[in-house]
């Protein structure tokens, strides 16, 4: 599909419906549109998302235009989509926020959604900030069952870098299990995971956690 496909179905919609008196074809471009509204509100909202790991600084924008995606996809029917609008309003209540109760129900739709429309890496999201809800609880065994359910999709989509930042975490709850051998054995592959895949930042956590630990 081309990049700009929607907007070139738009303007055969304004054909149809000016040249050729189809009424219905209206509607038909205005949900072109509000599709690809939708898929910009997403991708502008994740880099406002990635300026606020750099600047900690929340951006009420942030939430605005992940809150649009989802009335957006609703609005056209995209599940898919629609289950990565509210992933997304999830992370600004975690880790924008650290509110883990609001964030949770956003994330376990989220999950629905995605393994409802097979979309692997939403899950795999999902999964992951799940986990991160129940470590904060105090449940390490709700946590790492999800963790590794995260890893294992991960690791079958080839995502490398988010396979290393799953490790962290789940370094971080054998630390608490006093189980240190099996911590730095998952922080050893998520330093090479994560130099291999170019992911500076997952290394300096890697780093950063293998000094929390004291390992």
């Amino acid at each position: 599909m081309e990049r700009w496909d929607p907007l070139v179905r738009a303007q055969e919609c304004y054909e149809r419906a000016v040249f050729g008196g189809d009424p219905a074809a209206v509607a038909a471009g205005e949900r072109e549109l509000d599709g690809l509204d939708a898929a910009s509100a997403l991708a502008r909202g994740r880099l406002v998302h990635a300026r606020f790991l750099v600047e900690r600084q929340e951006d009420a924008e942030e939430l605005a235009l992940f809150e649009r995606a989802e009335m957006l996809f609703e609005r056209v029917g995209d599940r898919r989509g629609l289950g990565e609008a509210l992933f997304w309003k999830g992370i600004v209540h975690q880790v924008v926020r650290g509110d883990h109760e609001a964030a949770t129900p956003l994330f376990e739709q989220a999950h629905e959604l995605a393994t409802e429309t097979g979309d692997r890496l939403t899950t795999s999201y999902a999964l992951r900030h799940l986990g991160i809800a129940a470590h904060v609880a105090g449940d390490l065994a709700a946590a790492r069952a999800r963790l590794e359910e995260s890893t294992a999709l991960r690791r079958e989509l080839g995502f490398g870098a988010g396979v290393a930042a799953n490790l962290i975490g789940l370094a971080y709850i054998a630390g608490v299990e006093q189980r240190p051998k099996a911590a730095a054995e998952l922080l050893d592959e998520a330093d090479d995971l994560a130099r291999r895949s170019d992911a500076a930042a997952i290394a300096a956590m890697a780093s950063e956690a293998r000094g929390n630990l004291g390992l």
